[in-house]
């Protein structure tokens, strides 16, 4: 019954906390920043990621892309960390990091297998640029993309999942929604779609409070993007 398979980004693809660690701990190794813990500004950095979505939900404020959210909680968290002396053009590069996160080791590999049998997709909070960019540099293998800014709204906004089942032209039930995060999938079942889940219980390091396991029946319960390439029965990679 599945024809197209879309899968969270942030998280379930893509390592975000060690890419942005890295990345940051350059711009601070340059400026002579001392102690400097990367792992913290990461996580710091993406814990303004909800908040800012949540303003937008809300109708507090207008539709902004990730890529505004991003830049303003990295504007509120620098001199946090010693780094206010940034310029712009340094802001907007190490802004940009979420543009360049690398694949769980696990992730691309298992993309192709799925890709060889269904359509795939992320259906993700970034923008179409990121998530775009994102693929290109990383070899992530998308037929397509949706992103947050075609929507105009992120999840868990029931009108991202339904728009996604529109442009397909499906029905919602010939469509899986696959995430590490259960709240995500939940959202996307409400709607009528396939659920599978991806365990990461160290994306957020010390932070992680949630999604250590899967807490409902979701249709595959895996520990990679390649098991759930074996529940999907897509042919192993030559």
């Amino acid at each position: 019954m599945i024809k197209a398979v879309l899968f969270d980004t942030f998280g379930t693809i893509v390592d975000w906390r060690s890419s942005i660690a890295r990345e940051s701990a350059v711009f601070a190794k340059a400026h002579e920043i001392l102690n400097f813990d990367g792992d913290e500004f990461a996580r710091r950095w993406r814990a303004g990621y909800r908040p800012g979505m949540a303003k937008v939900t809300t109708g507090e404020r207008p539709w902004v892309s990730i890529d505004v959210i991003h830049r303003e909680r990295l504007d509120e968290i620098l001199p946090q960390f010693g780094l206010s002396m940034l310029d712009e053009t340094e802001r907007d590069h190490l802004n940009r990091a979420w543009h360049r996160l690398t694949p769980w080791p696990d992730s691309v590999a298992g993309l192709q297998r799925i890709k060889s049998k269904y359509l795939i997709s992320p259906l993700s909070n970034g923008s179409v640029v990121l998530l775009s960019t994102m693929a290109k540099r990383a070899g992530i293998p998308w037929d397509f993309i949706f992103s947050s800014d075609m929507h105009r709204a992120y999840k868990k906004n029931p009108v991202v999942y339904q728009n996604a089942i529109r442009l397909l032209g499906m029905a919602p039930d010939e469509i899986m929604m696959v995430a590490a995060h259960n709240a995500d999938l939940e959202a996307a079942r409400n709607e009528g779609m396939r659920t599978g889940y991806i365990n990461r219980p160290t994306e957020y390091g010390v932070d992680q409070t949630v999604d250590f396991e899967a807490t409902s029946d979701w249709d595959i319960i895996a520990n990679s993007v390649e098991e759930v390439a074996d529940g999907l029965d897509c042919p192993l990679a030559w």
